[in-house]
């Protein structure tokens, strides 16, 4: 298991930055598949990004609502992994959630991550 927490939300204005940060503790997630989703008030949980490392190298899957603006990476020396986030929309206003697991084969799915951290709270304003 890794616990998860997640930080860097806040406010910004349409066109803004801001980078989340996913900050593991317990063992090492090097092996984990490592998602950011978000989930806005009356609307399901939808992907966002996700990083997975396998023997070949990291791959990394951006939602297209997202792809050009965010980028998703990784800190392996600090167990951690960050969404740069950039030309912000009011539509990404949302809490965003890290999500991890070992065995995620469909990154997109939100049901296939065991781990999840507390979400941080972004809001874009127009």
């Amino acid at each position: 298991q890794v616990q998860l927490v997640e930080s860097g939300g806040g406010l910004v204005q349409a066109g803004g930055s801001l980078r989340l940060a996913c900050a593991a503790s317990g063992r090492s997630f090097i092996n984990y598949a490592v998602s950011w989703f978000r989930q806005a008030p009356g609307k399901e949980r939808e992907f966002v990004a996700a990083i997975i490392i396998k023997w070949s190298g990291g791959s990394t899957y951006y939602a297209e609502s997202v792809k050009g603006r965010f980028t998703i990476s990784r800190d392996n020396t600090k167990n951690t992994v960050y969404l740069q986030m950039s030309s912000l929309k009011p539509e990404d206003t949302a809490v965003y959630y890290c999500a991890a697991d070992l065995k995620t084969t469909r990154p997109r799915i939100g049901t296939e991550y065991n781990n999840w951290g507390q979400g941080t709270q972004v809001t874009v304003s127009s």
